[in-house]
């Protein structure tokens, strides 16, 4: 057998924000702290490729102090300004979050750790108009309700009659309208929310006029029109600043209550508590017990910050030692002593431990796992599977549902694509959120409900709110709630009907059957198409003032080339089944001035006329796809690559998952009990 041989593992960004959240209660924005991570074999999570850097080092240190500042509250630390922005795209003409109050529109939510007890000014930054200064929304009046924690601290009045006074303004009459307050905030994390009262424009009927998305163009951002066609007030940002005068936490914040496991009484008991404190945290983060050298590094380091500080000055320096600590920031296994080299051995059980929660929390093991480890009983088959299914049913396992589904179906990008706004005027930022949401919760009800793995090609609901319900044609979903839909036909049945999917797997103005087809090739079949051979000619764009040909009239055209035919007669085929959906996923039966025509064959000759057979065919292969998502799922458990000596597992864990049904849990159980899983082989 050959396991292979792990490299040493560096924690990705990811791993360590959510490493760092349960060792300090302390949620950061890890895209902000720390470079991005490269990618092999489609995840991010690969340890060939995250490699280390001087620059990465440095943001490590930066980090450590950051976020050590913000578990346990910094009396010292300096006035700064955090700016939280709205989308670009975003209508804000309904409730944005449900944190946001009820008969609220527009504005944002955010969870903001304060560093420090004090005072914090908090600043809201109405949008402005095109080529001014001006608010928009002036020409009525706005109430702009401002919360800490669900309690008002301050209601913002404006507009109607004093929009007359704004424009005076311009020219220098009065002064410009500021919409701040100064506050007294408690250390800690609080969720800080903005919104507009809807008062009494609320309109019967389809609901209020939109303005087109169009006119982006020039840069507008944050659209928000009523049916009178006049722009009502939105929320452009909001800025946090400070702490003023700072003072130490008077109440006890997650991340201390996390950190002081005790407190010392006089200053005899301050050395025997600071090795508790440092040792239990250490144990957390290291992953394992610590030896005599760990506890003596850790104390020097606490001593040298007792010695220009306090107590808590020779912790906060402990606990950054730590935060850069290769026990910490590597994922490191070492080979048994004595163990020859190329030998064939299974992993301790803290490195088990380590590979179950970074597999399935991409964060490290907790308390129970930890324990469980360090007394040798991970290697009894039924306390390993009473783990996993603990794990999973844990909310810690959205991670695996975000970071693997994410990677694998591409769904990450959905993020920054900008479909053409002539070609789709009806697309904005709502409706992005909504086609990510959407994937998200129908992902979290297949593993949650521990559904089979093919049923990702044939559930029969979705998860809709009332934009997206519109959208895809579905009549009687109102509201910005999500909530649960079956569909009234096959058409959408299945991930494939995902306008998330749909749109990542088009290009901006158009459909392609290319990249649908590449992306059924690759991620549903398992067999992924070559490389496009140099000097391909380009694919034929319509012609101004020429009836536009369908995509598919062009491909055929393309198609004429018999260095183009060689792939695109596999690629088109099956990319045409999803045609009758457009570039944003909306239902349609014309392309340009020609039908659709949703027909091709599988490789093996098998024919289908759309969707619904399309998905028939699918299912003659559910035995394929199985092993698609297997493979796909065992890379990421284990960071490294399948390889070839890897598929007599992957056929094991097939095999025995198929008398269940193939449900998730099989699938995952079967992955940790899998040799590679539970074996590496030593160095050479």
């Amino acid at each position: 057998p050959n396991p292979g041989s792990p490299v040493l593992h560096r924690l990705n960004r990811e791993e360590y924000a959510n490493a760092i959240r349960d060792l300090l209660h302390v949620d950061v924005d890890s895209r902000a702290l720390l470079p991005a991570d490269d990618t092999g074999f489609g995840f991010d999570n690969i340890g060939d490729v995250l490699t280390f850097s001087p620059v990465l080092m440095d943001r490590y240190l930066i980090s450590a102090r950051r976020v050590v500042r913000l578990a346990l509250g910094d009396p010292s630390v300096r006035p700064g300004v955090e700016i939280y922005r709205t989308p670009p795209l975003a209508w804000q003409d309904e409730r944005m979050s449900e944190d946001l109050p009820l008969g609220s529109r527009g504005g944002l939510a955010v969870q903001h750790t304060f560093p420090a007890t004090g005072e914090y000014l908090l600043k809201l930054e109405p949008t402005k108009n095109n080529f001014s200064s001006m608010i928009r929304g002036g020409d009525w009046f706005n109430e702009m309700d401002l919360r800490i924690d669900g309690e008002r601290v301050h209601l913002f009045r404006w507009g109607g009659e004093t929009a007359t006074k704004e424009v005076r303004a311009e020219y220098g009459d009065l002064d410009v309208p500021t919409f701040e307050v100064r506050v007294p905030v408690k250390a800690g994390p609080h969720t800080i929310a903005v919104s507009f009262n809807r008062l009494n424009w609320a309109y019967e009927g389809p609901g209020p006029e939109r303005m087109p998305i169009a006119s982006t163009s020039f840069g507008q951002s944050n659209l928000t029109t009523v049916g009178s066609g006049k722009s009502l007030m939105a929320l452009e940002a909001l800025q946090i600043t400070g702490p003023f005068d700072a003072r130490p936490p008077q109440a006890p914040t997650p991340g201390r209550e996390r950190v002081f496991v005790c407190t010392p009484a006089a200053a005899a008991d301050e050395e025997p508590c600071a090795e508790r404190v440092l040792s239990t945290f250490a144990r957390r983060a290291y992953r394992r017990p610590l030896t005599p050298g760990d506890v003596a590094s850790l104390m020097s380091f606490y001593r040298s910050g007792r010695a220009s500080g306090g107590f808590e000055d020779g912790i906060r320096l402990g606990l950054q030692r730590v935060l850069i600590a290769p026990d910490f920031l590597f994922r490191v296994e070492r080979s048994p002593d004595g163990a020859a080299p190329g030998t064939v051995h299974r992993v301790s059980d803290l490195e088990l431990a380590a590979r179950l929660s970074f597999f399935l929390w991409s964060s490290i093991p907790d308390d129970e796992l930890l324990s469980l480890a360090e007394r040798g009983r991970l290697r009894d088959g039924q306390v390993l599977a009473q783990q996993v299914r603990r794990m999973l049913a844990d909310r810690r396992s959205d991670a695996l549902l975000s970071n693997f589904f994410g990677q694998w179906l591409t769904l990450r990008k959905i993020r920054s694509l900008l479909p053409d706004a002539t070609a789709f005027p009806d697309f904005d930022g709502n409706l992005r959120e909504a086609f990510e949401r959407e994937t998200e919760l129908f992902i979290e009800s297949q593993v949650r409900e521990d559904r089979s793995v093919v049923d990702l090609l044939t559930a029969d609901y979705t998860f809709l709110n009332e934009r997206l319900a519109r959208h895809y044609g579905i009549p009687n979903v109102y509201g910005t709630r999500f909530r649960r839909v079956t569909y009234p036909d096959d058409r959408r049945a299945g991930l494939f009907g995902h306008a998330s999917i749909l749109t990542v797997t088009s290009y901006a103005n158009r459909t392609s059957p290319v990249l649908r087809g590449k992306f059924l090739l690759e991620n549903v079949l398992g067999t992924p198409p070559p490389p496009p051979p140099p000097d391909v000619p380009a694919f034929p764009e319509n012609e101004e003032r020429v009836i536009p040909k369908s995509v598919r009239e062009r491909m055929e055209q393309h198609r004429k080339n018999p260095v183009c035919a060689a792939c695109h007669n596999h690629l088109d085929a099956l990319g045409f089944a999803l045609d009758n959906f457009d570039a944003v996923g909306a239902w349609r039966t014309r392309d340009g001035a020609s039908a659709v025509d949703a027909s091709g064959a599988f490789p093996n000759g098998t024919t289908f006329d759309g969707p619904g057979s399309f998905r028939q065919g699918l299912l003659a292969h559910r035995d394929q796809f199985v092993g698609v998502v297997v493979e796909r799922l065992l890379t990421y458990a284990l960071g490294r690559g399948a390889e070839t000596y890897d598929m007599p597992a992957i056929r094991g864990i097939i095999r025995n998952a198929q008398p269940d049904g193939y449900r998730w849990s099989s699938i995952v159980l079967e992955i940790v009990k899998s040799l590679p899983f539970q074996m590496r082989r030593s160095e050479s």
